[in-house]
């Protein structure tokens, strides 16, 4: 909480233990009031040194200044001490400046409180104001820009009673509330504090809204995730800034709406608004999530066309983008083009070869990097090695860098790292191994960590020990069901349909829905179609389940044989065939064929892991139809050529 309480006067200043030596003769301009007053204002907004400040503070009180000009001169002194880089003048210094001027001036009072905001350590400028408060006996009168340093004190410090305590006091001291100036910094630091609420509430009382007013709802929605908020607001936007755009391309691209963030990004490039770094992220992020190969090179297009193309982060996310996309070569140009590698640019190199299985190549580019002096790794760089080792079945090496990241970088392992380990292990079979690594680890584990062990349980059949990670994950995601989903599957495929019965119960009686299964692909046009599991709703439907029905009977025919074990369900052999059929890879592969031909790259995101006969069909297809299929699934890329995955049969 805090209190805004009155204290003891402050002491007169000590202006002559202040002052530097002066010359023995002092030099007085013959110059009118006005031109002496605007010579010493421009000394003073271009003074180099607090040392030079002060010998101007000295001669601004020796000199016959007009009473109006005197306050308004030490206020821009006050202000150019903000400017001069640090060490900063010290506080008393700045308030001796303050105290000397008597009656008290609100000018002087609004600089001194920025001074504080700007130079001391948070929520300085609450104790700073108390103390004026206290001194000033009410003769004081507080201008409206000196409440704004106290919201901006508490958004700084995201500490919301702050914000409320800066809220209050711009009431109670003159009703400034109601000053466009202050109803902006007080939106902002409820915003920083994340009380959308509160923030909204200052908005909507509002009489004059400018484009700060909008622009700063826009965002409070957007971090908040409360996209369709934002749209509301945002369409009624009079005047959208950049930042606006900015923030509806970030908000949907964080909160896993790529589609929409795209569409956004698209009008803000038609309209001319100037694009920079953030929004340029946010879009490379959306192609990322989307797998969006054509407009990944437009994307691309513009960071280069804007001067983007050697900034450290959009070039770390442009590596990341077209390793996504499926790309990896793309990718590796990108990185291989840029003049200047930090330890980012080289971990997003690693992150993306891991997704692909190019383990061999990750662990090289690793090798790379730390023998660059300039270079060190950090926790990401080590997650990507990891992951490496994990999608290629390296148990060794991922023990070894394990061991490495600690005894030499100095990296204590944090739940990612551990939950990459366990997925090693889990994965190579050693199941017990990683839940013994599980229970002995140094901090909590994560979802991530019992997820992944779950995981490699559904691989291996060990129902006892999925149900011991299991548990843990209903405590720490409730609303996970991913969790009870792996945990049924893997009872059901060890035909133990009374537990699967247990958790299915339990899943309708805490309301969960299964997330249904969705894959994207991207047609020549650059038009992502989206395809649900079973899904009608496509315009070429008829065209699809009929071309699918045609390449069955073509596959059965090379040897392809239904692995009904797929289906967990417990219905009829008839039923899990149907089922398996109307998986939405299967869909996106059909239109893809049907679009694209032989003998072309077809590419396909899916949200959730690929099942085995997907992943079956996926290499039959690309044998006998000669085709190059990329899929990436929740968990890393698949590269399927001439019947053969890239994965190696290990995912």
């Amino acid at each position: 909480m805090v209190h805004i309480v009155r204290t003891r006067p402050l002491p007169a200043p000590l202006l002559h233990a202040a002052r530097p030596p002066l010359p023995s003769t002092l030099p007085l301009p013959l110059l009118p009031p006005p031109a002496l007053a605007s010579l010493l204002l421009g000394a003073v907004d271009s003074s180099p040194s607090f040392r030079h400040l002060r010998s101007l503070h000295a001669l601004l009180i020796r000199l016959p200044l007009q009473a109006f000009s005197l306050p308004y001169l030490l206020s821009r002194l006050i202000r150019r001490l903000t400017a001069l880089p640090p060490p900063h003048a010290p506080l008393p210094y700045a308030l001796s400046v303050f105290s000397a001027h008597s009656p008290p001036d609100p000018f002087l009072a609004a600089a001194l409180l920025r001074f504080a905001l700007l130079t001391q350590p948070p929520l300085s400028p609450f104790r700073l104001f108390s103390r004026l408060l206290g001194s000033a006996r009410g003769e004081l009168p507080f201008l409206p820009f000196a409440f704004s340093p106290l919201a901006k004190s508490a958004a700084a410090a995201r500490f919301l009673p702050a914000a409320e305590a800066a809220h209050a006091v711009s009431i109670l001291l003159g009703g400034f509330d109601k000053h466009l100036f202050v109803e902006n910094s007080l939106i902002g630091a409820y915003v920083a504090c994340g009380d959308v609420s509160a923030a909204r509430k200052v908005f909507d009382e509002m009489v004059v809204k400018d484009v700060i007013s909008w622009t700063s709802i826009v965002v409070a929605y957007s971090r908040s995730g409360d996209m369709s908020s934002a749209e509301e607001v945002f369409a009624k936007c009079p005047v959208k800034d950049m930042v606006a755009w900015t923030a509806m391309v970030t908000g949907y691209a964080q909160n896993s709406m790529p589609m929409k963030a795209l569409e956004v990004f698209e009008r803000m490039a038609a309209l001319g608004m100037g694009i920079d770094e953030v929004s340029l992220t946010g879009a490379i992020s959306a192609c990322a999530q989307l797998g969006a190969v054509r407009r990944a090179a437009w994307v691309q297009e513009i960071a280069e066309r804007n001067g983007f193309g050697s900034n450290v982060v959009v070039g770390s996310g442009l590596v990341d983008m077209f390793a996504k996309c499926g790309l990896i070569d793309e990718a590796r140009n990108v990185f291989y083009g840029m003049q200047e590698k930090n330890v980012y640019k080289y971990s997003s190199m690693i992150v993306g070869l891991a997704a692909h299985g190019r383990a061999t190549e990750a662990i090289s580019l690793f090798k790379d990097m730390v023998r660059r002096a300039d270079v060190v790794p950090n926790h990401v760089t080590f997650i990507g090695l990891l992951t490496a080792c994990s999608h290629a079945g390296m148990v060794r090496d991922g023990r070894f860098y394990f061991a490495q990241m600690k005894d030499k970088y100095g990296i204590l392992p944090s739940p990612d790292h551990y939950t990459c380990m366990v997925d090693l292990l889990g994965r190579a079979g050693l199941v017990d191994e990683a839940f013994d690594l599980v229970r002995s680890m140094s901090v909590e584990p994560h979802g991530g960590v019992w997820g992944a062990l779950l995981g490699a349980c559904r691989i291996h059949g060990n129902t006892e020990v999925a149900k011991v990670a299991a548990e843990h994950l209903f405590k720490l995601e409730p609303e996970g069901i991913g969790n009870y989903v792996l945990l049924s599957n893997t009872l059901a495929s060890a035909g133990k349909w009374d537990e699967v019965s247990k958790v299915r119960k339990l899943m309708r009686s805490r309301r969960l829905k299964k997330d249904p299964a969705v894959s994207w692909f991207e047609g020549r046009d650059g038009l992502v179609h989206q395809f649900f599991a079973g899904d009608n709703s496509h315009p070429r439907t008829n065209e699809i389940k009929k071309a699918l029905l045609e390449l069955v009977a073509k596959l059965k025919h090379a040897g392809y044989l239904p692995i009904l074990s797929s289906i967990v369900y417990d219905v009829n052999d008839g039923e899990k065939e149907r089922l398996l059929m109307g998986h939405s890879e299967k869909l996106a592969l059909l239109f893809g064929l049907l679009t694209l031909g032989s003998r072309c790259t077809i590419r396909i995101v899916k949200n959730l892991r690929i099942c085995e006969d997907c992943h079956l069909f996926m290499r039959l297809v690309s044998r006998v139809e000669h085709v190059e299929i990329i899929i990436r699934d929740n968990m890393r890329f698949h590269h399927f050529t001439d019947g053969e995955c890239s994965c190696g049969g290990f995912w």
